[in-house]
């Protein structure tokens, strides 16, 4: 029996990595769609507490993260395809020299070269946004259906993933659901939440400002709160620089210190210590490589798959550490030892249902 369960296992990770290779240009809406599933099942659950069917539930959840979806990309839409006008009269609205005086001495920089080259660059994404639409539709489709898939049988996908795991390894298997839960929430939520926010405060800045475009401006803004580390400054300093070549300074160290205070720093010590509490935060470090060598490796999708990488990676670290070591540390920080017990038989998920043997509330 056990020989057979391997054999089935191989099977379906054989077969599973055919469909990727087969249908690998939808892979990776598939993966956002999954993760996405995986961060909204205790709302679909909390739904099924509150007396909804089980297709009603995952339904309206499905419905949410759709429209989330579509509203953060709908900005960038208008933006590169609607206001690309706007965004390119700003851009050449930068004289092609600009002269500025440090200790005396003059020094002229030119900028002609920068502005076309941005200029072009604007030019073939908002082309490729537009020739990209049907696609992108399309892959909205599958996005929804492909969410509304797995948490309509989330408890019948988990069994079936668990299945997998030897009753030994499933304290293992526990402790990676954690921690891969724990950072798609603080990829997903905490993120958003911090890149709404913003958002909202961008807009008022840019307008006091007199920026043609602020929500264009704030929308950027609230995108690079998904980029780690640099995050939104480097829009500031960006346009600190296009006051100094206005012959401006006196505007430059203006927008450094509101844009900063409000736009670069306020988001991040008001909106995320408040949620940081549910996330298992990756150290900036592992954080930034996760997120840089995603996109590298994976283009857009590796945002979010490569600091996920990184997590699970860490996790297995921490695991095999405390192994060797003979020594559990538990969530509150205390030290077991490990007396050779099996930890497998109850383990439970981050919303505390028991993973080996669950319960389901959908008779699925």
């Amino acid at each position: 029996m056990t020989n057979r369960r391997w054999v089935l296992g191989g099977a379906t990770v054989a077969a599973g990595a055919i469909a990727a290779l087969l249908l690998r240009e939808v892979v990776a809406t598939v993966f956002f769609a999954m993760t996405v599933a995986y961060v909204l099942g205790p709302v679909r659950r909390r739904l099924r507490r509150r007396g909804h069917s089980r297709r009603v539930a995952a339904g309206l959840t499905s419905l949410a993260a759709f429209l989330a979806v579509t509203a953060v990309l709908a900005p960038l839409v208008v933006v590169l395809v609607v206001r690309i006008d706007g965004v390119i009269g700003f851009i050449e609205s930068v004289p092609e020299t600009a002269t500025m005086s440090v200790l005396g001495f003059e020094y002229t920089v030119v900028t002609a070269d920068v502005s076309t080259i941005a200029v072009s660059w604007v030019i073939g994404a908002g082309t490729a946004v537009a020739s990209a639409a049907p696609v992108l539709l399309i892959k909205l489709a599958l996005f929804a259906f492909v969410v509304y898939g797995l948490l309509s049988h989330e408890n019948r996908t988990r069994h079936a993933v668990l299945a997998l795991v030897p009753p030994g390894y499933r304290d293992l298997a526990a402790a990676l659901d954690e921690r891969a839960r724990r950072t798609l929430y603080g990829l997903y939520v905490v993120q958003a939440a911090t890149g709404f926010a913003t958002f909202l405060v961008a807009i008022p800045v840019f307008v006091a400002f007199g920026y043609p475009s602020p929500i264009a401006f704030a929308t950027l803004a609230g995108v690079l709160q998904f980029v780690p580390v640099v995050g939104p400054s480097v829009l500031i300093v960006g346009l600190a620089g296009y006051e100094i070549t206005l012959g401006d300074p006196t505007g430059a160290v203006w927008i450094l210190l509101v844009g900063g205070t409000f736009i670069a720093a306020a988001p991040d010590l008001l909106i995320r210590p408040r949620l940081a509490a549910e996330t298992a935060e990756l150290p900036g470090t592992l954080y930034f490589i996760g997120f840089v060598g995603g996109v590298l490796t994976v283009g857009p999708v590796g945002i979010i798959a490569g600091p996920l990488a990184v997590a699970v990676a860490a996790e297995l670290a921490t695991q095999l550490s405390t192994e060797l070591n003979g020594v559990r540390v538990t969530e509150n920080g205390d030290e077991g030892h490990d007396g050779g017990e099996s930890a497998g038989e109850n383990v439970t998920t981050g919303d505390g249902e028991p993973m080996s043997d669950e319960t389901s509330v959908d008779g699925a």
